[in-house]
């Protein structure tokens, strides 16, 4: 393993790009630790706490590796530009302008991808003034006696929204910089630095509240769930595809065979995060809310059922969002019609399947059935912490879970997005490696 891992700052063309690679990450999380101007660092401090304790604030520190609650320059992380991705890929179902651009190729990528910018600075300017409003003063969210923005007003407001987003521009610039010239997957690297960067902290919390044992525990539940992501993760079906054979002139074309690998996760972590933005929907709504009368009584119910990861109704609902959210995804991603007429255009065939409508059923049986025990394992991985933690640790404190075990509720969520983004770019490193003639990492 050492002199593979020397392998790759062997090729001089491979270690720049790793070494440029790092630079950015590293600038990131320099980033990340420097305040927005007029920010009260004494209720940052205060808010973090209350991070640690789950709910809402856990799931948003998550995503943004902590920024958001220290209201860095890169608080908004890069969420922005996930959100508007997502967006854009599901706009291209229902509007046939962007799905021309999706089959346009180079040409309509760079147009798809100028518009996803676009969507992205005005996403990042709603969150960047809803996070100051909500984090002026104190909110059901961040509890009573924060106020990380002590003299509020119009210019302060307007220097806070105008430094997130353009702190989140910076960061969207840095993800497109690794993806041209470092190792690739840009933004998926700087999701993965900043959840990363949450897990120590998450195990010296589960130290602090419940012992070493609760926290090598959790280390040896971690170990098994990352094992279980990754052979997931790895697992396919491949659909074999044979293509006639075909003579032009004197030459003879086709006659080769190979697979479409449907993956067992096809849709990653996506599920998840829209489950959980659609679970804390609730919560949001309920702070505007009056909190007297039937006002108080929602937020109530809000935060005992949804704000609880311990809680059976937030398990089952956040359960179901996932595996449905899951077929959802899958449906957008890989459309069975157009890889079937794909392959009917390319002279190929499916053996023992008639090309045409029923290539088009076999893959979507094929796809429905593979998707159910992988919307079940991701929804088992987000799951499978909460219950343990509310089974084996101290709950006596932070509203049903203390405050180490508070902050872990969301470690499985890390450990799927860190494994599967870490496999990328393996696989990536592995294929540079192997053009070289090196020997890579990843076995076949």
């Amino acid at each position: 393993m050492l002199s593979k891992l020397a392998n790759m700052f062997r090729v001089p063309d491979l270690r720049t790009k790793i070494l440029f690679t790092l630079f950015i990450l590293g600038l990131y999380r320099f980033g990340s630790f420097i305040p927005a101007p007029g920010i009260d660092i004494e209720a940052v401090q205060l808010l973090n706490n209350r991070a640690n304790q789950g709910g809402v604030l856990a799931f948003i520190q998550l995503f943004s590796g902590g920024t958001l609650t220290r209201f860095a320059v890169f608080a908004l992380g890069i969420m922005p530009y996930i959100t508007s991705s997502i967006i854009m890929q599901i706009l291209g179902v229902v509007i046939p302008k962007i799905e021309q651009w999706q089959q346009q190729g180079a040409v309509g990528q760079r147009k798809i991808t100028q518009w996803t910018r676009y969507m992205t600075i005005a996403i990042a300017m709603i969150q960047a003034t809803s996070f100051a409003f909500l984090f002026h003063n104190g909110s059901p969210i961040t509890g009573a006696g924060v106020d990380l923005l002590p003299n509020f007003h119009v210019g302060s407001v307007s220097l806070v929204v105008l430094t997130l987003t353009g702190g989140m521009a910076l960061l969207m610039w840095m993800g497109e910089l690794i993806t041209q010239r470092g190792i690739g997957n840009g933004m998926s690297l700087l999701i993965f630095a900043g959840v990363v960067a949450t897990l120590p902290s998450q195990l010296s919390l589960v130290q602090a509240e419940n012992g070493n044992i609760a926290m090598w525990a959790m280390v040896v539940v971690g170990l098994g769930l990352l094992v279980s992501i990754v052979f997931i993760e790895q697992g396919q079906r491949r659909i074999p595809v044979q293509f006639a054979k075909r003579v032009v002139g004197r030459r003879m074309y086709g006659g080769q065979s190979t697979y479409i690998p449907l993956k067992v996760n096809q849709s990653g972590v996506i599920p998840i995060i829209f489950a959980s933005s659609v679970l804390y929907l609730p919560q949001l709504v309920a702070v505007a809310l009056p909190s007297d009368g039937w006002g108080g009584d929602v937020q109530q119910w809000a935060n005992d059922h949804l704000a609880d990861p311990a809680d059976p109704v937030y398990l089952v609902i956040f359960g179901l969002l996932i595996v449905g959210f899951a077929y959802f995804y899958t449906a957008i991603t890989f459309d069975p019609a157009k890889q079937a007429d794909t392959i009917r255009k390319q002279g190929g065939f499916i053996p023992g399947i008639r090309p045409g409508p029923q290539t088009e059923r076999y893959l979507a049986k094929i796809l429905s059935r593979i998707t159910l025990p992988g919307a079940l394992f991701i929804a088992a991985v987000a799951l499978v912490p909460s219950i343990l933690i509310a089974i084996f640790l101290d709950n006596s404190v932070g509203g049903g879970f203390s405050g180490g075990a508070g902050a872990y509720q969301f470690g499985g969520i890390s450990l799927l997005i860190a494994a599967g983004v870490a496999l990328e770019t393996m696989k990536q490193i592995d294929s540079q490696l192997m053009m070289r003639n090196y020997e890579g990492f990843l076995k076949k």
